[in-house]
């Protein structure tokens, strides 16, 4: 029997709301990537290196990102997770990029069948550019109590 495909449900569309926030002109993130709306890349850069959304494309555009991490993951799973544990993922993957998750830790102890321990991999994920972010540590504490509850 083939596993379920699933698609993120309302706790972890919310988790990525919150923790990325709503930006509708293009800024800079963290370690300089051009993001607009919840955390969408601009890639390529929009002519001017700027753009302004509404907040109705804002979110068109995040359905469509979420659907490109729904896919990713789904692709990577060998064992069946719970909704929780998979909207934790698709979190994780979305601020991260499908590729960190694919090479983890966290995703081979899951995919061995021990999600107790691949819970515990969340809190190593919380550097960017080499240094710890407390918004990362929160984020990533926030996807591990997800991920187990």
């Amino acid at each position: 029997m083939s596993r379920q495909y699933k698609t993120i449900a309302t706790p972890g569309l919310n988790l990525i709301k919150h923790f990325e926030g709503l930006r509708l002109t293009t800024y800079k993130d963290i370690v300089g990537i051009a993001t607009i709306g919840y955390g969408h890349v601009e890639h390529p850069l929009p002519p001017g290196g700027k753009r302004t959304i509404s907040e109705q494309q804002a979110d068109q555009i995040l359905k469509e990102d979420l659907q490109r991490f729904e896919r990713a993951v789904n692709s990577m799973l060998t064992v069946e997770v719970t909704q929780n544990q998979f909207d934790a993922l698709i979190s994780f993957s979305f601020n991260l990029g499908s590729q960190s998750l694919k090479n983890s830790t966290l995703l081979r102890k899951l995919n061995a069948g021990n999600a107790k321990e691949a819970a515990n991999e969340f809190m190593r994920w919380n550097q960017a550019g080499g240094k710890e972010v407390s918004g990362l540590t929160r984020r990533r504490e926030a996807e591990r109590q997800l991920f187990i509850s």
